[in-house]
């Protein structure tokens, strides 16, 4: 579909939200479409080991209103050999994704879910070890970014999903920094979406994350990602339960408001692409709507983690239905569909 068609569809149905439309209106919330990421078998087999969502993975959402989808896919699927050719099995899966979510006036947030890691030789390298090089990264950009220029709903290009634990020579600043400036040398059109370091943690986005503010581009269109969870480590694991959590209403806006009071302080566009709770007590539910009703008096969409065709049943977090029928978040999760405009 040609871009000018795109822009005027998204234009209208979404309030111009995409990094290459103007924002007229508010911007959408959506959900993690999560299938391409699974597995710990590299490169791994399709359909055994890791899958790719299809276009009718999103009619639900579409139906639902939740217009925007963080895609996470691995850079070991797309790119079998450093500084090689693409994966053409891959790339046209993903390609087809988002012409289907382009087709349903839907957004795409492409997500490289690696958390600065890559298997190499059978052995998880971060980046900065082991031969592996933010150029190394820079360059994977700079060759995606060339592929899905064209599309028009392409929300953002997600650089990397929960940088953590990094070598002391290599900084996750300096990694950004060059993939901006690589992907700028080709698409100078498309919004950035730069995660915070130390998992992406909103509550400790001063101590982590604060230097990014210091990232240039060119072309002034940086947002920042960050990920919130209401159990007591943040981890999102919530093993303990809602008491044993000592959970609070409160704990979920409290933990994003430095993270907020940064965006605001600095200027900045943001997103929470991160957040999910479990479906067995209703009181981690009230939670997520204080939660998500603070995010969106402050301008800021985001993602619940997570949905997609794989998640098993009885996954306590999975949001996608089962026989038809809504997941409990689902009372909460519907009622934002845009930030206000």
């Amino acid at each position: 579909m040609r871009k000018v068609v795109l822009a005027c569809l998204l234009g209208v149905v979404l309030g111009g939200c995409t990094g290459k439309l103007a924002q007229s209106g508010g911007k959408p919330y959506g959900v993690n479409m999560a299938c391409a990421d699974f597995g710990s078998n590299f490169p791994g087999v399709y359909n055994t080991d890791y899958t790719y969502p299809e276009a009718s993975d999103l009619d639900y959402w579409n139906e639902k209103g939740l217009k925007l989808i963080r895609f996470p896919f691995k850079w070991e699927r797309l790119q079998y050999e450093l500084g090689g050719e693409f994966n053409q099995h891959d790339l046209e899966k993903m390609k087809a994704f988002v012409a289907a979510a382009a087709e349903r006036d839907m957004v795409v947030l492409l997500d490289l879910h690696n958390y600065c890691r890559r298997y190499m030789n059978g052995e998880q390298t971060i980046i900065g070890t082991g031969g592996l090089t933010p150029q190394h990264l820079a360059s994977f950009w700079k060759a995606l970014a060339k592929e899905f220029k064209s599309f028009d709903n392409i929300y953002a290009y997600g650089l990397m999903n929960e940088p953590h634990d990094l070598d002391p020579g290599t900084t996750w600043f300096e990694m950004a920094q060059l993939c901006i400036d690589s992907i700028r040398e080709v698409d100078r059109d498309t919004r950035i979406m730069v995660g915070g370091n130390h998992w992406s943690s909103a509550e400790r986005w001063l101590e982590c994350s604060d230097t990014l503010k210091y990232l240039k581009d060119p072309v002034g269109k940086l947002a920042f990602e960050a990920h919130v969870y209401f159990d007591s480590d943040a981890s999102g694991a919530y093993k303990r339960g809602y008491d044993a959590d000592s959970c609070s209403i409160d704990r979920g806006v409290n933990r994003v408001r430095p993270y907020v009071e940064w965006l605001k302080t600095n200027g900045f566009e943001g997103i929470v692409g991160e957040y999910g709770v479990p479906d067995n007590d209703s009181r981690w539910n009230r939670v997520l709507d204080k939660f998500l009703a603070y995010l969106q008096k402050n301008g800021i969409n985001g993602c619940y983690w997570a949905a997609g065709p794989w998640w098993p049943r009885d996954e306590f977090m999975a949001i996608t239905p089962v026989d038809g029928k809504d997941r409990p978040q689902m009372e909460v999760v519907g009622k934002y569909k845009t930030t206000k405009r």
